[in-house]
């Protein structure tokens, strides 16, 4: 899938931008929750969700959308209210490496080659 923007792609992108804001805020309770196992289960569904919009829409559009979608829930989550509290407070060093790892994890996502030649598949060739 190359080229100029369809409508299946463009889809495609808002859908992943919604899974995006919904894996931030399950990542943000997480990750407080059951540290550092929720950490790490956080940053295993941003991988699946980087991964999988890479390898859906073929290009690295497919991590953009999510990780839009993650750093947007992620602020919002962060940011104070006007009362001076906060949606959802964060305890600290986890929720850094949360922010840090989902980076790292949308650079290498998007910066993937992937085989050219030959559509991607979990299936094993038979021959």
């Amino acid at each position: 899938m190359t080229g100029a923007p369809t409508a299946g792609r463009i889809a495609g992108c808002l859908g992943l931008l919604v899974l995006g804001v919904l894996t931030g805020l399950a990542g943000w309770l997480v990750v407080d929750l059951w540290f550092p196992g929720g950490l790490l289960l956080a940053l295993l569904a941003l991988l699946g969700l980087f991964l999988g919009g890479r390898l859906a829409l073929g290009t690295g559009l497919g991590v953009g959308g999510g990780a839009v979608g993650w750093f947007l829930a992620y602020v919002v989550l962060g940011v104070p209210r006007p009362e001076g509290d906060f949606l959802l407070s964060s305890s600290g060093i986890g929720m850094y490496a949360y922010l840090l790892g989902g980076t790292v994890l949308a650079v290498m996502c998007a910066t993937i080659s992937l085989p050219v030649d030959r559509p991607v598949s979990a299936a094993r060739s038979v021959k």
